[in-house]
């Protein structure tokens, strides 16, 4: 069994307390994977202490150089996308084709902000006064505590890290205990690149231990954290008190609406990528389908049809179509949701149960005649479960979109361009699709929620990343009499 270290101030190391913890292939829980360091407090503070330390220099270094890093970053990750997908898929249990896209994401994203090096700065602004030149520059904000979840252990590494280096950040990140080692190979890859020693750190253990600390610590200026909204809450709680910068990504409850002049074949499709891809292990993932009454029957018969024909098993193999729930706890979870279902009067048309023995394999799942306030419609099940909700129509459809605590994605599937703008003006979420599954997001486009799925403040990914990662200096020279 490998034991891997962490990396803190340049050195690989290990828990000053020597304590460890396993992670797990979901799809064969008997085997084990690797022993991480399960970091103390103190070993946190020392990984925070080192970033500080590191940070004068690169802050210093010019942004295409830190650029050019990332690039490099970006290739090495290219060559060893296999590798890596791989052990994503032994990890966490998405399919290897899942895994395969999510690393190449990872890679787009490193270069994608390496171009960033070469386009940070400020602006120039005409001055009311004779003789004086007025402009802004952008700085960065410190050392930032970056907090990740498992579901996509190399994705949202990757587009917290990149922004974060090439804006000239220092950075402690603790990954998901669950899926450690796909996010290790992302740090190697910055290391084999020429990060300097103590630019990013990197500490596995408990959020109680490890996340905590990289939270309250006074020399940590930025938090970007995604995961569940209770964990997300208490994180922007603890970091409060200091007025520390925080970034929140939390669960989604996201709706995909189908009228009656949308294309029905699209939208099974776009229902069942979006509900059982991934397993439905993902904060965009469709877990309800808002359906126009007068079509519903023929949709839950395509949407039944077509869960009963997916393939559930080792994301290994190649005829694999969903893969496993992530742990037990989290396959517990699914099946107690269909149970709080099935006891609120919801109709359960399709699985239900378990898919499979030998891994936690949960069969894609399909309940229909949901009442808009059941718990199987409110709250996130992070699983392959979808929630059919009958509407009368657009405007009840719309309603019913919005009477949940979050607002992350919501879709609709029609062929009327006036009714797809009109949802797009009255989803209260942050991202809305138009025929397209609720899944999968460009890189260089603002990401983030509304509600309860984020902290209403900074948004991800693209440009929009630079407005958390930096903070503005505004500067007035007088040059004349």
């Amino acid at each position: 069994m490998e034991k891997f270290r962490n990396l803190i101030g340049g050195e690989w190391v290990t828990s000053s307390n020597g304590a460890t913890f396993e992670n797990r292939n979901p799809a064969n829980p008997e085997e084990v994977l690797g022993l991480f360091p399960s970091m103390t407090r103190e070993d946190t503070r020392r990984a925070v202490e080192s970033a500080r330390e590191a940070l004068p220099a690169w802050a210093e270094t010019p942004p295409p150089t830190r650029g050019a890093i990332l690039y490099r970053a970006s290739q090495l990750i290219d060559e060893r996308l296999e590798e890596i997908a791989v052990t994503l898929t032994r990890e966490e249990g998405k399919t290897l084709a899942e895994a395969r896209a999510e690393v190449a994401r990872a890679r787009d994203i490193f270069r994608y902000y390496a171009g960033e090096g070469w386009r940070m700065g400020g602006s120039v602004l005409p001055s009311n006064v004779h003789g004086e030149m007025l402009y802004t520059r952008r700085e960065p904000l410190g050392v930032i505590s970056i907090i990740t979840p498992w579901n996509f252990p190399v994705a949202i590494p990757a587009w917290k890290i990149a922004p974060a280096l090439v804006y000239g950040n220092t950075v402690v990140f603790k990954p998901a205990s669950l899926a450690p080692q796909c996010s290790l190979m992302l740090v190697e890859a910055l290391v084999e690149a020429g990060l300097p020693p103590g630019v990013v750190n990197y500490v596995t253990g408990s959020g109680r231990e490890v996340g905590d600390a990289m939270v309250i610590h006074p020399e940590v200026k930025g938090v970007s954290f995604t995961g569940s909204y209770e964990v997300g809450v208490q994180v922007y709680r603890r970091a409060a008190p200091a007025m520390k910068r925080v970034q929140l990504e939390m669960g989604g409850k996201n709706a995909l609406v189908v009228l009656e002049d949308g294309d029905l074949d699209l939208a099974v499709q776009l229902a069942v990528r979006g509900g059982f891809g991934l397993t439905g292990q993902a904060c965009t993932a469709t877990s309800r389908v808002i359906v126009d009454e007068k079509i519903a029957d023929a949709f839950v018969q395509g949407l039944c049809d077509a869960a009963r024909s997916l393939v559930v098993g080792d994301g290994l193999d190649p005829a694999t179509q969903m893969g496993p729930a992530v742990s037990q706890e989290q396959m517990e979870t699914d099946l107690e949701y269909v149970a709080i279902g099935k006891a609120e009067g919801a109709k359960l048309l399709v699985g239900g149960g378990i898919a499979k023995k030998g891994g936690y394999f949960v069969e894609p799942t399909v309940f229909d005649f949901v009442d808009p306030q059941m718990r199987l419609a409110q709250e996130e099940i992070f699983g392959p479960v979808i929630a059919v909700i009958r509407a009368k129509d657009f405007d009840e459809a719309i309603t019913k979109t919005n009477t949940v605590a979050y607002g992350l994605v919501a879709g609709i599937v029609t062929s009327n361009l006036q009714r797809a703008f009109a949802f797009a003006e009255e989803a209260d979420v942050g991202v809305v699709k138009v025929n397209e599954p609720t899944t999968g997001l460009a890189l260089q486009a603002p990401f983030g929620g509304f509600k309860q799925s984020s902290a209403n403040t900074f948004k991800e990914q693209g440009q929009s990343a630079i407005e958390f990662y930096t903070r503005i200096k505004t500067v007035y020279v007088g040059y004349g009499v």
